[in-house]
């Protein structure tokens, strides 16, 4: 969350924030519900679209309810990063450059853990 009047919260962060507030549900939840669990006060529209905009990308299910829809996780907090870093990857032509710049950004336990994963160690 940001303190500064004006200043912008981090890329993805209200929607991590939305879907964690979800997956801690363990059910499918209206958007009212959703942000009545959050940390953040936001408006139940702000929290309506973000979920919108999740089950667009695919990070959400939804069926209808009484009063509009009830959402359900199909990925976690987790899944969600993993989607904007695939985003980003396909965002630029050359690929492996940009997998090069990322690998050489790790640290070394991040680099471990990264070999680690290549080789099947699984999560």
């Amino acid at each position: 969350m940001t303190d500064a009047v004006g200043e912008r919260r981090p890329a993805g962060e209200l929607e991590a924030s939305v879907l964690a507030a979800l997956c801690a549900a363990g059910q499918p939840r209206s958007a009212a519900d959703v942000r009545a669990a959050m940390p953040q006060e936001l408006a139940r529209t702000t929290v309506a679209t973000l979920l919108a905009r999740l089950y667009e990308k695919g990070v959400v299910g939804r069926s209808p309810g009484r009063r509009g829809f009830l959402y359900f996780a199909l990925a976690d907090a987790q899944g969600l990063t993993a989607q904007r870093m695939h985003r980003e990857l396909d965002q630029d032509d050359d690929r492996s450059a940009v997998l090069a710049r990322f690998v050489q950004g790790l640290s070394a336990a991040d680099e471990a853990e990264l070999k680690r994963l290549l080789a099947g160690g699984g999560h």
